[in-house]
């Protein structure tokens, strides 16, 4: 199997209004989200480098989708913070098509956890994640929903 160069984005319609929301507080978060797809996302799935920005949710994750978080964030709008700036980016990250699909975008300072409900929601959507549903299925739904 070649090793793919280039990821796809697309992202979901709960991210899209999350983000829009985001914007109006702080301006420069597209910028800074097209930075974490280069600095972050490309570099931990396609080069396998580690810079610890990116964490993988173990009970959200199998051999077809994982889905991860991006803790080390750079905001702009959040000056002298770097990336320790309190955005988080959830996203699913399709292994086989090489394709992310971005679930959930959230500040901690108002917010203090991602929401496992729309993440588990959203994954058993997902047709990369098929391949795994009936494994999933079959034990039963996290304690923590």
């Amino acid at each position: 199997m070649a090793i793919p160069t280039k990821i796809e984005y697309d992202a979901t319609d709960a991210f899209q209004k999350d983000l829009k929301r985001l914007l109006k507080k702080f301006q420069t978060l597209e910028e800074d989200l097209e930075t974490a797809k280069r600095n972050a996302i490309e570099l931990y799935h396609l080069k396998n480098i580690n810079n610890r920005s990116i964490s993988p949710i173990p009970d959200f994750c199998n051999d077809a989708i994982l889905v991860c978080k991006i803790k080390k964030f750079a905001c702009k709008s959040l000056k002298g913070r770097g990336v320790m700036s309190g955005i988080r980016v959830i996203y699913a990250y399709h292994v086989a098509a090489s394709k992310v699909d971005f679930i959930e975008i959230y500040f901690k300072g108002e917010k203090e956890n991602e929401d496992r409900e729309r993440m588990w929601t959203l994954t058993l959507q997902l047709p990369s994640f098929l391949p795994a549903r009936a494994k999933i299925i079959k034990i039963q739904r996290p304690d923590f929903l």
